[in-house]
């Protein structure tokens, strides 16, 4: 994209966000829901196509773009992302990374629009960073295919159009192969959603159970067709990968609007009659979060250059997910501090954003996970028994 256009990209969603999505964050944490002129306004700004190629509809937007638009997201409730993250994020890369032609003709340009919402239907009960033991199975019969088994925590499932499915397809390989993916539209026979779940954060972004009963999808459900079969898992490794990226650079988002608040907050509190902001030891909390912000926005910027040049697509997604997630905890965690015994009010934006936040050093790879990917690349073999 030329960088003009860019720039007028993240202008109109600054404006948008800042101008109407902010005044009605406590309207959606009250509700665990976004309003339909809001979700309305998204599908015409295209922002539930940034990351699909043109040809199909979308911007196309590198990761190098794209990060600098999700900074522009994190500036608010992490539900707006939410609606369309799972489109451009780990759903849609499915097809991207995956799918055949007549999919991804078929899917993306209904998923750049908006008309379509996707899920990314992974993690199950005793299956979440170790996809190895995958219990969802998927069984030939005839030119068909047959699913049984169940997914947890299942982002925008409640909403979704079509759920790329996860299951083992050969259950005599070990590990992670084995593992295919299918497109699950809607409405098919066997496919039910549980109730929403009630989380601790992030209300208004939905997600829920997944149940496969006897599930039957035709052939052209594999994604890839039948060069699909036991690919699932590498897939779903890119997607991720990718991912990273993104919920890093939400994160840096969020850390930018936490360091304001606690900035604005500590200007106009006063002890003593002087602002709280004259005194040394708020200075340092403020201090502390200012570079942790500034550090993450570096990091995500260097690991998104990389990760467009195909120099590094591992490592240095696990690192920005990593540092980041985790330093949005920090920066939540003094944002409250500041605001001393009015940070943990409800109806105070820091303290929501502290419950939202926790979140994100658990999906899309916990903590751990990160460092496991991170020291494996550096350690190499070493590091594998």
């Amino acid at each position: 994209m030329d960088p003009s256009d860019l720039q007028d990209v993240l202008d109109s969603v600054r404006d948008f966000i800042r101008t109407e999505v902010v005044p009605a964050e406590e309207q959606i944490e009250a509700d665990d829901a976004v309003p339909e002129r809001i979700v309305a306004q998204c599908r015409s700004m295209g922002l539930y196509g940034f990351t699909i190629p043109e040809q199909y509809g979308g911007l196309g937007l590198t990761v190098s773009e794209e990060v600098r638009l999700a900074f522009e997201l994190g500036w608010t409730t992490p539900a707006l992302r939410s609606l369309f993250g799972t489109n451009n994020g780990i759903a849609g890369h499915v097809l991207m990374q995956g799918g055949t032609e007549e999919q991804k003709s078929q899917w993306l340009p209904r998923l750049a629009s908006g008309e379509v919402t996707a899920s990314f239907g992974l993690t199950e009960a005793d299956a979440g960073s170790d996809p190895s033991s995958l219990a969802t199975k998927a069984v030939r019969d005839g030119g068909d295919w047959v699913l049984n088994g169940s997914k947890r925590y299942i982002t925008n499932s409640p909403v979704a159009d079509v759920i790329m499915v996860f299951a083992k397809t050969n259950p005599d390989v070990a590990g992670n192969r084995g593992i295919s993916t299918f497109l699950v539209p809607k409405g098919t026979p066997g496919l039910s959603i549980g109730p929403k779940d009630h989380k601790m954060g992030q209300f208004g972004a939905w997600t829920a159970d997944v149940h496969l009963d006897d599930v039957r999808v035709p052939a052209s459900a594999l994604v890839g067709g039948e060069d699909g079969v036991d690919t699932g898992f590498v897939t779903a490794a890119k997607c991720l990968a990718h991912g990273r990226l993104h919920i890093a650079a939400v994160c840096v988002g969020m850390a930018e609007r936490l360091v304001h608040e606690s900035v604005e907050f500590a200007k106009t509190r006063e002890q003593g009659g002087k602002p709280i902001a004259r005194f040394q030891l708020v200075q340092g909390l403020i201090a502390d979060s200012v570079t942790d912000h500034r550090a993450g926005r570096g990091l995500v910027l260097d690991a998104a250059r990389e990760f467009d040049a195909g120099i590094d697509r591992v490592s240095g997604p696990a690192t920005a997910k990593y540092f980041c997630s985790e330093m949005v905890g920090r920066v939540a965690d003094r944002a409250v501090q500041v605001h001393g015994g009015a940070g943990y009010m409800r109806g105070v934006t820091v303290e929501r954003f502290f419950r939202d936040a926790r979140l994100f050093r658990i999906y899309e790879g916990t903590s751990q996970i990160q460092q496991v990917i991170i020291a494996r690349d550096a350690l190499g073999k070493a590091a594998r028994g």
